[in-house]
């Protein structure tokens, strides 16, 4: 229903050629990715506890490095000029199935399932057909938009990770942990914001 409902309210522009491009996007994103890995290092390496989500970046990096230069080695640009792109709405300019591609990963909350996929692009298509080239672009705009994921994902662990680290220095400044003694409680929360 989603993907039919998607189908009917996504209009393409008459000008394809014209467009948002997706690499400025993933470049970007690989530059945030690396930054939170780099930071979330920093932390292991002056030993300071990390989530379980933390430890699988760190973990499995280089997989999401190798999956980054595959989709800019992979990623024709020339080709996605040529799809038919988004008419209005958030994602305007970008290609139809980058709009397809969100809206799967948005409804599924990032769990890829083939058949749910096929399910997904089965419907949009009874209503909206696309193109062979689109067709094409699925499993290429997926691995984009997962990587965006996992890069939110990745900006919230290490904002969080931070949170909570003042949040324990306010707790020892009130308790009076650390060889200090207890901090008078209205100074010592007049910084929380």
């Amino acid at each position: 229903q989603h993907a039919t409902s998607l189908a009917r309210a996504q209009h393409v522009t008459t000008h394809p050629s014209r467009g948002r491009r997706l690499m400025p996007r993933l470049v970007e994103n690989g530059r945030v990715l690396l930054a939170c890995y780099r930071t979330i290092g920093e932390a292991i390496r002056q030993k300071h506890a990390i989530t379980p989500a933390a430890e699988w970046l760190v973990d499995n990096f280089h997989i999401v490095e190798d999956q980054i230069r595959q989709i800019r080695e992979d990623l024709p640009p020339g080709f996605y000029r040529k799809l038919p792109k988004l008419a209005r709405g958030f994602l305007e300019g970008y290609p139809r199935v980058f709009g397809l591609a969100w809206a799967f990963v948005a409804h599924t909350d990032s769990r890829f399932e083939p058949e749910a996929l096929r399910r997904f692009v089965r419907a949009y298509q009874r209503v909206q057909p696309l193109t062979i080239g689109e067709l094409w672009a699925v499993p290429i705009t997926l691995r984009i938009l997962l990587v965006e994921n996992l890069r939110r994902l990745a900006e919230r662990m290490v904002r969080d990770r931070a949170a909570r680290q003042e949040a324990d220095g306010l707790a020892d400044r009130l308790l009076g942990l650390g060889g200090r003694t207890p901090a008078d409680a209205t100074t010592a929360l007049a910084h929380v914001e």
